[in-house]
């Protein structure tokens, strides 16, 4: 691996990774986001001789992630890597929203720097805690030359923004890229490359514009299809006023007849609705007789977040 030699900004935002118990025996009875982030590298001290930046950003269990959250973290970021003595910046973040953070960030910064980030199974007091191995590893990868882009680091699996989801409550390697496959493997501090790095995008920085000015999130919320769905969920989020529906289809995106007739009518009713699956592997494959659009790819979560930049 070469690195940059340039300096890593660590910006924490809590999570399991942050968490403490009563017990090291404790792994799921913890609380997140406990441990501040100069904490968590004094743990580390491997960690003591590199050229590091920190910051707390925020301090929340991320299965209470929110957008101003999202909006202070991602302006953050934009700051840390406009800097040119900076390489790239290291995230902590829970696992439950990781996906979404990591999509969110990857939509709205697209960037020619890497954006890592680090998370874990077990709070800091577990006896054998995985949070410092998975910081040593995103740091790694953020201070590695020609890495671009959003990407997140769990049990030594690099996961692009894209396609990293959360597929076990449990396990230490609780991510997968799907069908995608990771885009490689931190072994021994040095990278396994097994795809290309993200290409950056300058219009990345037309959203993150948008999205800083807005004075609200449009909002976008998500319905499931399954055996004896109706129309009462739709039909009362559209009467709240709701802007857009992401709707998780059963197989190739296929909806109860009911929910489908209500899902059109607000779709004629100015409700963008968008079609994804709620299969955790493969994608929605359109047809020329579909009535509702798909969405290219995209999970459920990562659909509804598309959806609420796109109606920015």
């Amino acid at each position: 691996m070469q690195v940059t030699g340039k300096k890593i900004v660590v910006l924490a935002t809590g999570g399991t990774i942050a968490g403490t118990a009563a017990a090291a025996t404790d792994s799921i009875g913890y609380t997140a986001a406990q441990l501040g982030v100069r904490e968590l590298l004094a743990a580390i001290p491997a960690l003591a001789t590199l050229p590091l930046e920190t910051e707390q950003v925020a301090q929340v269990d991320s299965k209470d992630m929110s957008f101003e959250i999202w909006r202070k973290l991602a302006l953050r970021c934009g700051h840390w890597l406009a800097q040119p003595d900076v390489g790239g910046v290291v995230v902590t973040h829970g696992t439950d929203t990781l996906e979404e953070t990591a999509y969110f960030l990857q939509t709205v910064l697209a960037p020619a720097k890497p954006v890592v980030l680090a998370c874990a199974m077990r709070p800091a007091t577990a006896l054998l805690a995985d949070g410092p191995q998975n910081l040593l590893d995103a740091i790694a990868v953020a201070g590695s030359v020609g890495a671009s882009g959003v990407a997140a680091v769990c049990a030594g699996v690099i996961h692009g923004a894209l396609d990293v989801a959360k597929q076990h409550t449990y396990r230490l390697d609780a991510f997968s890229s799907g069908d995608a496959g990771p885009l490689g493997y931190v072994e021994e501090g040095k990278l396994r490359l097994l795809r290309e790095w993200p290409v950056p995008d300058e219009r990345a920085a037309v959203v993150l514009k948008r999205f800083a000015q807005a004075d609200r999130w449009p909002r976008v919320e998500i319905v499931m299809s399954h055996a004896g769905a109706g129309a009462a969920m739709v039909e009362a989020l559209t009467a709240q006023g709701v802007d857009g529906l992401v709707v998780a289809g059963t197989g190739n995106g296929t909806l109860h007849h009911e929910l489908e007739t209500a899902l059109c009518q607000a779709q004629a009713h100015g409700v963008k609705v968008v079609r994804s699956t709620r299969c955790a592997q493969g994608r929605v494959l359109a047809k020329p007789d579909d009535r509702l659009p798909d969405s290219c790819g995209l999970s459920p979560v990562k659909a509804r977040i598309a959806l609420m930049l796109e109606l920015l």
